[in-house]
């Protein structure tokens, strides 16, 4: 089946209420540990149909906001998806009380019980009501996103259709683009800041419901955080502040230099060189077909996984009018199908793109064979790895992709994977603070997030745009109101596929193996043993982001950049 073919089907609570307690009573009554472990299974696979009818209805509003149909399914999913949660809740406690419970855990693994009994701490029926309010919030916002439309050089254009003309190399088109882009923004702020507010308060309200003092430690039981805490993070983002803003900083310097602006603004730095920055030589289905051979010429498992995306529909590459902005990789377990959605717009952020959820979308396509579903897939910072880790692998076919560009792109990229880990952690401190400060007004939270902005990324220079200066960058981030404090997650996975990067610039076949190995354990175990069995290093152990840092500085150092 292609996707278009996917049927649409609204989730019906009362059946499904109906099929969990019928379920619950079955593994209350078991008459063996066998028959448990068959109710179990029945349980999971029930699963698998709710998430993916709940998944084709959210990448079918994705691809267009405008659309009635959609929109009024993707209400229902916002409503629907706390209460199916509930449900879900009342297995898992059955579960961890059953009598079979240690053959289960023989047979389906301690982490998942691990992780139930984290779910309970963190969901109850009483907040319900919140979550449903936090869905409806979030998908305000990203239709708010999406309801720009720009005019500007006789077309008319969203935000992700605005990305080519901000990296322009004519430096009057770039100020103009951000003025219009930012401006849409800074219209719609007294919105923007007070969609975030009522998040913010909402999930303080979930968390205090729920017995917490603020939403940080609840928020990162949400995002399944077993074996690290907010501590822990602070302590990575002192290593990012001591050993990565100094090194970034001389990234700027050279890249002031080489595109020969002395006094930069912040809308320069998208600007690599002053030949322009490399791009694509070809649109998103050239992209995809010379990705083809790429991934044929990588290994037969990805080449075998690529030709499935490309038979079944299950790429959405362009940008257009009426859909949301951004990228992702999400999964129909149903169908065993992974689904990849971006926003293509000419620039080299299309290869990034590609390449980053095909990472994303190969673990998924290879964890399918795992029975459990929430061993299919790791939490988000591991996940982040699989994405990021392939962007590398990708190195050597760059040829492809962007022709005589191919060396300018790679050393844009490596930079620019290096420079993104500041703002990266500033994101996450932020909201940190946010919701340790639950109170604090939208001018307050703009206030904290201009001071810290010096801090992480003291080149960063905003003339010409006070609303900018005054700290209100952050709204255009959409992980901030969709999902609270993942953004850490890329910087986390970004130090890890740098680990990557070193093992692969020594013996890329060795390093390929390890990729795989990483891949196929899913989500089995918790971030740190899941890195440890991978044989990586543990990113919150001080000085070991400065390990892998260096040798790609290095790397950086000894190219000469000038002849790009």
């Amino acid at each position: 089946m292609k996707f278009e073919e996917f049927p649409l089907r609204i989730p019906n609570v009362k059946s499904i209420e109906g099929k969990i307690k019928v379920l619950v009573d079955e593994l209350n009554n078991a008459t063996d540990e066998k028959v448990a472990l068959k109710v179990v299974k029945k349980f999971f696979k029930l699963t698998d149909v709710i998430e993916t009818n709940t998944t084709v209805i959210s990448i079918r509003n994705s691809i267009d906001t405008t659309d009635k149909k959609y929109e009024k399914a993707m209400a229902k999913v916002d409503e629907v998806g706390p209460v199916l949660s509930s449900y879900s809740q009342a297995f898992d406690k059955a579960l961890l009380s059953s009598k079979y419970r240690n053959y289960l855990e023989e047979k389906i693994g301690k982490h998942y019980f691990d992780m139930a009994e984290s779910s309970l701490k963190c969901f109850d029926e009483k907040i319900i009501p919140e979550c449903i309010e936090e869905n409806k919030l979030v998908t305000q916002y990203e239709k708010l996103m999406a309801s720009a439309k720009i005019e500007y050089k006789g077309e008319t254009l969203n935000l992700s259709q605005m990305g080519k003309y901000l990296s322009d190399k004519d430096r009057d088109t770039r100020i103009e683009a951000a003025k219009l882009s930012f401006g849409f923004i800074e219209e719609h702020d007294k919105e923007f800041g007070e969609i975030y507010d009522k998040l913010v308060k909402v999930r303080t309200k979930m968390a205090q419901k729920m017995g917490y003092k603020n939403y940080v430690d609840f928020g990162y039981l949400r995002l399944g955080r077993l074996d690290y805490n907010a501590e822990m993070v602070k302590g990575y983002r002192e290593q990012i502040k001591e050993d990565v803003v100094p090194e970034v900083s001389k990234l700027r310097k050279r890249q002031s230099k080489r595109i020969g602006i002395k006094n930069p603004i912040f809308i320069d730095y998208n600007l690599e060189f002053n030949t322009g920055n490399a791009k694509p030589i070809g649109d998103s289905s050239f992209l995809v077909k010379q990705a083809q051979k790429m991934y044929h010429d990588m290994s037969e498992e990805s080449g075998k996984f690529f030709n499935f995306m490309i038979d079944n529909n299950l790429m959405d590459l362009d940008a257009k009018a009426g859909k949301r902005g951004g990228g992702y990789m999400t999964y129909m377990p149903k169908y065993k199908a992974p689904f990849i959605f971006a926003n293509s717009n000419g620039t080299s952020q299309d290869v990034d793109t590609l390449t980053h959820e095909v990472g994303h979308a190969f673990q998924g396509y290879l964890g399918s064979k795992i029975m459990v579903p929430s061993y299919r897939m790791p939490t988000l910072e591991a996940c982040e790895i699989d994405s990021m880790s392939m962007e590398f692998f990708a190195y050597p076919y760059m040829t492809d992709f962007f022709g005589t560009q191919a060396d300018k792109y790679r050393f844009s990229h490596l930079s620019g994977a290096i420079s993104f880990l500041p703002y990266g952690v500033e994101v996450d401190d932020f909201q940190h603070w946010v919701y340790e400060h639950p109170e604090a007004t939208h001018e307050e939270r703009c206030a904290y997030w201009a001071k810290i902005d010096k801090e992480y990324r003291p080149w960063m220079n905003y003339d010409g745009f006070p609303y900018l200066a005054s700290g209100h960058q952050w709204i255009r981030q959409s992980h901030i109101y969709a999902v609270a404090f993942y953004y850490i997650d890329y910087t986390l996975a970004q130090v890890l596929a740098l680990q990557f990067k070193c093992e692969m610039d020594k013996n890329r076949e060795k390093a390929w193996k390890k990729y795989i190995k990483l891949l196929k354990m899913g989500g089995k175990y918790p971030f740190l043993e899941l890195i440890e069995k991978a044989h990586l290093r543990n990113p919150f152990i001080s000085g070991n982001v400065k390990k892998v840092i260096k040798p790609q500085m290095k790397i950086l150092n000894q190219t000469d950049d000038s002849k790009f």
